[in-house]
C-alpha cells in the first residue's frame, strides 16, 4: 500500500489547467521530492493532497484512503508544514507545541518532550518564539506537524529561508525520520538538498509531470564522456561526422560526446584510432540542477 498516491489528478480555476492528470505513488519509508518551477502546481497538489481543495477530477489517496471520502480517518496520520509556519511569537516554543497540541486533541507533555528532542530545540523551548531564528522557527514548524506522530509528512519548502548550517540540520532530521519508517514528501527548490536525501524525484512542469525517477538513475542519465585533448575544435568535428556522435560539443576547453555503444573504452579507441590521443577520458555527471532545468525549459505541449 502507498503512502500517497494519485490517479489523473486535476484541479482547473477557469479555463487554468493548473494540475493536468497527475499520476504519483510514493512509497511508505521513503523520502521523496516533489520539483517543478513556480507556478508549476505543486502547491495546488499539496493542497488536493491534505483534503484543502477539492480536486476537479481524479483522486487522492493516503494509506490506502481516499482523501476526500475518508478526511477524518486519513488527516490525523499525516503532519504537513506548507510554506512559512504559524507560530505565535509571543509564546515560548513548548507553549505553541501546547496550543496546537490542545486543537489535535490529547498530545502529552511527554510527547511534547519527545518533538522538542527530534527538533533539536531542547534547551531554547521556554523562550519566546520572536527570538528565534529562522531555522528554529521551521524546525518548530516540523515539531507541530510531528505532534500526532503521523506516518506520512508532507512538506512544502522546509529550508525556506534557511542559513547552511540550518539546512544541514534539517537534511539529517528528515534523513533520521525517514530511517524510523515515517514517509517524507517534500516540496523544494533547493535542488541540492533534495539531490542529497530523496531515494525518488517526481518533476511537474505546467502541472504535467515531465519525469519520476531514482534520483540515482536521473543522474546517470545522459551516458556522456567529457574528454580532454588538445584540438577540441578538430575532435567536435570528427565526431559530429560520427551518427553517434551528433551532440559532441566543446566546454570550458573539454569536448563533451556520447560514445559508439556507450562504453568509455570504445570512445577511446576511437579517439587514438583517429589521431586524438587524450589526456583524460570521464564519465559525465549531471547534477539535479542542471537535470530539472532542462526538463522544465520547454512548456510543456
Amino acid at each position: 500500500m502507498a503512502a500517497l498516491q494519485t490517479r489523473a489528478l486535476s484541479k482547473s480555476y477557469g479555463s487554468r489547467l493548473a494540475v493536468d492528470r497527475l499520476d504519483l505513488e510514493v512509497e511508505r519509508a521513503e523520502l521523496f521530492g516533489f520539483l517543478g518551477p513556480n507556478g508549476a502546481g505543486k502547491t495546488t497538489t499539496i493542497r488536493m493532497a491534505l483534503g484543502l481543495i477539492a480536486p476537479t477530477n481524479g483522486s487522492v489517496e493516503i494509506l490506502g484512503l481516499d482523501v476526500r471520502r475518508h478526511r477524518s480517518e486519513v488527516l490525523p496520520r499525516v503532519g504537513a508544514l506548507v510554506e512559512s509556519p504559524a507560530l505565535y511569537g509571543y509564546l515560548s516554543g513548548r507553549d505553541n507545541l501546547r496550543v496546537i497540541g490542545s486543537q489535535l486533541g490529547r498530545v502529552s507533555e511527554k510527547r511534547i518532550d519527545e518533538v522538542l528532542e527530534i527538533v533539536g530545540l531542547k534547551g531554547r523551548d521556554r523562550d519566546r518564539v520572536r527570538t528565534y531564528s529562522m531555522g528554529m522557527k521551521q524546525r518548530l514548524g516540523l515539531g507541530i506537524a510531528l505532534l500526532n506522530n503521523p506516518e506520512l509528512l508532507i512538506l512544502d519548502e522546509p529550508a525556506n529561508g534557511l542559513d547552511p548550517a540550518g539546512i544541514v540540520e534539517m537534511r539529517d532530521l528528515l534523513r533520521n525520520l525517514a530511517a524510523e519508517g515515517k514517509t517524507v514528501f517534500i516540496s523544494s527548490h533547493v535542488l541540492s538538498e533534495v539531490q542529497q536525501i530523496c531515494t525518488r524525484v517526481a518533476i511537474i512542469n505546467h502541472g504535467r509531470l515531465v519525469r519520476l525517477a531514482p534520483v540515482a538513475e536521473l543522474l546517470q542519465d545522459g551516458g556522456e564522456f567529457e574528454v580532454k585533448v588538445d584540438q577540441p575544435d578538430e575532435l567536435v568535428a570528427a565526431l559530429k561526422r560520427q551518427q553517434w556522435g551528433g551532440e559532441a560539443r566543446s566546454e570550458d576547453g573539454l569536448v563533451i560526446t556520447a560514445a559508439p555503444d556507450g562504453r568509455g573504452r570504445s570512445l577511446i579507441k576511437f579517439l587514438v584510432d583517429n589521431g586524438f590521443t587524450p589526456d583524460a577520458v570521464s564519465a559525465r555527471h549531471r547534477d539535479l540542477e542542471e537535470i530539472f532545468l532542462t526538463l522544465t525549459e520547454d512548456p510543456v505541449k
